[in-house]
């Protein structure tokens, strides 16, 4: 519990004013706040990164082609064919992850993949885009006949196996990250005040902040697009099955 107290929660009550006071309809806008800058980072960020595609030489632009070719090859490798859609929202979903991630590395800026809200947010947001591409594959008929498959008595089991999966994504991002933020938060608290520990944990305290920050920012941001792509991946099966050849959704 020590290490939850170190976090401090800024909330506003947006709903009080129609007598929703609850804490569930509470809003953090330290979260929402820094939501927004690195969405913005990302808008600034394709700036210079068209100016390097159209470059097209340098290390920059080697970088910036590897990067995009990779996860195109995901996308084939994983779907069995290239769609342009998927590849958009595959990339993104990682970009903006791993930026959430490592954020911390800028000053004054907390990750907000630390709240159980944005994880759960994006949890919702890859199963809702899963279910709209099951949908337009399959049909509205066979994506319904899956949760009766195979017998009617099924349907809650498959409702629940259904709902895991924003709960997989959610909670595992949230977890890994929220457990570093602690850790973090605690050797920092352990060493504030004290100028011989704080001179002595310096370089410590950059390990710490390195590695959660970019180590541990993109392996989780590469599990939580992995797993979005492998359950994407079996909604799309039977429109694969049908059609081996492979088509662009």
């Amino acid at each position: 519990m020590e290490g939850l107290e170190l976090l401090e929660k800024k909330t506003i009550q947006p709903l009080s004013y129609f007598g929703l006071k609850h804490s569930f309809f509470d809003v953090n806008y330290t979260t929402v706040v820094h939501t927004w800058i690195i969405i913005g980072i990302m808008l600034l960020c394709l700036i210079p990164i068209y100016w390097v595609i159209k470059k097209r030489s340098g290390l920059t632009h080697f970088i910036v082609t590897s990067f995009v070719n990779y996860f195109v090859q995901l996308t084939k490798q994983s779907l069995g064919i290239f769609s342009i859609p998927h590849f958009t929202f595959i990339t993104s979903i990682f970009m903006f992850i791993f930026l959430c991630n490592s954020v911390p590395l800028v000053p004054w800026i907390e990750e907000p993949t630390q709240d159980l809200n944005t994880t759960l947010s994006l949890g919702i947001i890859s199963f809702l885009y899963i279910q709209f591409y099951s949908i337009k594959t399959n049909g509205l008929w066979n994506y319904t006949k899956e949760y009766f498959s195979p017998f009617f008595l099924m349907l809650p089991l498959n409702v629940i196996g259904k709902i895991a999966s924003i709960v997989s994504l959610s909670f595992r991002l949230f977890g890994n990250i929220f457990g570093g933020v602690i850790i973090a938060k605690i050797f920092t608290s352990a060493i504030d005040g004290q100028w011989l520990y704080e001179i002595l944990g310096i370089p410590l305290g950059i390990v710490i902040t390195l590695f959660f920050g970019l180590f541990e920012g993109a392996l989780q941001a590469f599990v939580f697009t992995m797993l979005t792509i492998t359950y994407l991946a079996t909604a799309l099966q039977s429109k694969q099955t049908n059609n081996p050849e492979g088509t662009t959704c």
